[in-house]
């Protein structure tokens, strides 16, 4: 009842300050890109009692036309197209959403009236689903996914200002070509490196090793460097109704098979490993996943580190025990990667290993 009063209480601001673009506003500001701004809930959208609570609060009960409106500077970057496509805490996010929202973000940039995309976002899966659309979205036009991590009805909420730095840099020349960005705190990044890194601070997301990919600040958008690997247009990868299952495990002192054994025996297609340091795996959980490769189950050996890479014939003898290395990716993004590459009749650990090298 605590999160509804603040919803409320945001609702009840004029939200005349914005509003999607009518023909006469397309014709007093031709020159404006027109963006499409999809919200999907999560901390961003969120609510609390009062404005010093930034813990507990309802997430996703904030609607895209009020977030829109406390950000009147839009109309200065954009012609702004909102839509609602879910209203959840992106704790919850669901494998049948991605493929709603990633379907719908194609079908937006194959019109030629939209310039690009940002989508509002939970933090907690941000850097899945930003790597899931970097790998599925047919179109070099800017996507840009932004977030926060106080509730909308905070005091100094960080939402407001990162969905204006996510519009700048989604209405901005040098975005075109880039893939999937993040933009959060007022920095720029790759959705193949970011990754979240505190529970708490408004500068919670980061690139490790690689770094941002540029940076926004007051209307100004600057890249530091480029994408490297293939993405968008280059990739073979599809959004389908089918998702290959697909599970994680951990490795950890004194770990046993048991999980391994319940997976293989519930029939899943592969499973990723977030191995201790260079991706090594306790004994028995080792044993546990040979026999599931034996049995046709890909094994992806990741870390559970946070940043580094997996070298592949590193701490397990990846050849002999049919085992793929998940490279940079960290096992949250190698998952996704893997149910992809199932998806797209990718089999066995050599074909398997070409793609976790090449994206």
């Amino acid at each position: 009842m605590a999160a509804r009063g603040a919803s409320l209480t945001i609702a009840a601001m004029n939200t005349s300050t914005f509003s999607s673009a009518t023909p006469s506003d397309e014709d007093a500001t031709p020159q404006l890109p027109r963006i499409a701004v999809l919200a999907t809930g999560g901390t961003i959208a969120g609510a609390a009692a009062d404005a010093t609570n930034t813990s507990g609060y309802q997430a996703g009960v904030v609607g895209v036309e009020q977030l829109l409106a406390v950000v009147p500077a839009l109309s200065t970057v954009a012609r702004i197209a909102p839509e609602q496509i879910a209203s959840v805490d992106s704790k919850d996010m669901e494998m049948s959403l991605w493929t709603t929202l990633a379907q719908r973000i194609n079908t937006l940039l194959a019109d030629d009236d939209i310039d690009g995309v940002v989508v509002t976002h939970g933090t907690d899966t941000l850097e899945e689903t930003a790597y899931l659309l970097h790998l599925t979205i047919k179109s070099d036009k800017p996507v840009v996914l932004t977030a926060a991590m106080r509730p909308a009805s905070a005091l100094s909420a960080d939402g407001p200002l990162n969905l204006l730095n996510a519009v700048t840099v989604a209405a901005h020349a040098d975005s075109r070509g880039q893939g999937v960005l993040v933009a959060f705190n007022n920095k720029i990044h790759s959705a193949r490196d970011v990754v979240k890194t505190s529970t708490y601070a408004v500068d919670a997301f980061q690139s490790p090793d690689i770094g941002a990919l540029g940076w926004v600040q007051d209307g100004r958008v600057e890249f530091q460097r480029s994408v490297v690997r293939p993405h968008t247009l280059a990739t073979e990868f599809v959004i389908g109704a089918k998702w290959p299952h697909v599970e994680i495990v951990v490795s950890y002192a004194g770990v046993s098979r048991i999980a391994v054994d319940a997976l293989v025996a519930a029939g899943v297609r592969g499973i990723v490993v977030a191995g201790t340091g260079n991706g090594s795996i306790h004994a028995s959980m080792q044993q546990a996943l040979a026999d599931a490769a034996s049995q046709g189950v890909v094994v992806v050996r990741a870390s559970r580190v946070g940043s580094g890479h997996v070298m592949r014939n590193g701490a397990a003898a990846d050849d002999a025990l049919g085992f793929v290395s998940a490279g940079s990716l960290n096992p949250y993004k190698a998952r996704v990667l893997l149910m992809l590459a199932l998806a797209a009749g990718a089999t066995g650990p050599v074909m398997l290993q070409k793609t976790f090298d090449t994206y």
